[in-house]
């Protein structure tokens, strides 16, 4: 017994729900939220740009968080003010010396 695939006309795509990245609705912004957005966009561009050339532990981690945070602009989740301007800083921000218990003399 052969096995008919279905077939679908027109009308029933165009009635069928749209799901996935490709059928869903884009988030509309206002001009407000655009502007924040861009400007971040920039400030992340700029640290990026400016921590090239350094070195240091902190460095490799901060500059791939700046990546994904640029990767991840379409997330409904972002960082507040405060974390956004930590996730900047963080490349140039040298950490404390950890304290160890040698006593040489």
């Amino acid at each position: 017994m052969a096995i008919r695939a279905k077939l679908t006309t027109a009308d029933e795509m165009a009635n069928a729900p749209k799901t996935g990245a490709a059928g869903g609705d884009k988030a509309e912004r206002s001009e407000e939220e655009k502007a924040k957005r861009k400007e971040r966009v920039t400030q992340a561009k700029d640290a990026l740009a400016r921590s090239v050339t350094l070195k240091g532990d902190q460095v490799a981690p901060a500059r791939a968080n700046l990546k994904l945070f640029l990767q991840n602009l379409n997330n409904p989740r972002q960082p507040d003010d405060a974390g956004f301007a930590s996730l900047i800083e963080a490349p140039f921000v040298v950490p404390p010396k950890k304290k160890t218990n040698d006593r040489k003399f």
